[in-house]
């Protein structure tokens, strides 16, 4: 097994540190496919069903990053510190619905598969320690819709820690680095404005958003689109990495999370929805604004 020296990021936190011994992709895979003809969405029941796999249909040029467990499409919470260790950086309260950072695979508790419907319910790991925190569940259903697929995603929390307000991924999208322009709307923006375009390095970048959504696109102008409405969202936090120009499962990769600051609480809950899409910009905007215009009463 190779161990290649990579740097590792996580979001929000806008953490860089140099890595070994972490396998390339993550460890064993076992995929489950949801395919309408048009998009094809998958997860990995290894990774605690995260959203590893978003293509068009019949094509096997895959979206997004699967690098480590960190990666995916994926719910990850933060909440006070508590002494943990991250590769010799303290760190803090983080259930990954993926796993953690040395590779060790979340649980699933339940996991369905459909025709067109994926469910899910995942006993997460610390990111850092890689111990199991029981006392979050997160579950996950992921559905198909023409051209989008729909993700639900909860947070159940039944322990009694306070967690302070914390900068929250919902969710948090690696995505793969050739998807080099992220496109958004700027509050400041009129109506009739173009999207504008950015294209952050590292560390993060926050950028400050009208509508909630935002679109990586590749130099041919196509990529993903994600939407995530209704919570009250106006801040996308982004980076991008540079890595194995050869092998795209390694380091280089785009990255993108819409942020909230919500505190962890006992009995705390929380839903959302968000949208993935492939197209591109025009396709996406007129998809995101027919489901943003149907949801209006």
């Amino acid at each position: 097994m190779k161990s290649p020296l990579f740097a590792i990021t996580l979001g929000v936190l806008g953490i860089f540190l140099p890595l070994s011994g972490i396998a390339e992709p993550t460890g064993n895979e076992t995929w489950e496919f949801l395919d309408n003809g048009k998009i094809r969405i998958g997860v990995n029941r290894n990774a605690g069903a995260a959203i590893g796999w978003f293509s068009e249909s019949g094509r096997e040029e895959n979206i997004l990053n699967r690098f480590d467990y960190g990666r995916y499409v994926q719910q990850s919470w933060y909440g006070k510190r508590d002494d943990s260790d991250w590769n010799g950086k303290p760190w803090r309260w983080n259930p990954v619905q993926g796993g953690n950072w040395t590779g060790l695979g979340a649980r699933l508790s339940e996991f369905a598969s459909e025709k067109n419907l994926l469910t899910a319910s995942t006993i997460p790991r610390h990111w850092a320690s890689g111990e199991e925190i029981t006392d979050v569940e997160f579950t996950q259903k992921i559905q198909l819709d023409g051209d989008i697929a729909i993700i639900d995603f909860t947070m159940r929390y039944s322990g009694e820690e306070i967690h302070p307000i914390h900068d929250q991924e919902l969710p948090a999208v690696f995505v793969d680095a050739r998807y080099s322009r992220l496109h958004y709307l700027h509050p400041e923006d009129k109506g009739g404005d173009p999207p504008r375009v950015a294209e952050p390095a590292f560390p993060n970048e926050r950028l400050k958003i009208r509508e909630p959504w935002i679109a990586w696109l590749d130099k041919d102008d196509r990529g993903i689109g994600v939407l995530v409405p209704d919570i009250e969202l106006n801040t996308v936090t982004c980076y991008r990495t540079a890595g194995d120009p050869n092998n795209r499962n390694k380091g280089a990769c785009s990255y993108a999370a819409p942020i909230k600051r919500i505190a962890v609480t006992p009995a705390f809950e929380f839903q959302y929805r968000a949208y993935l899409t492939i197209g591109t910009l025009a396709e996406i905007r007129h998809r995101f604004h027919k489901i943003q215009t149907d949801k209006k009463p």
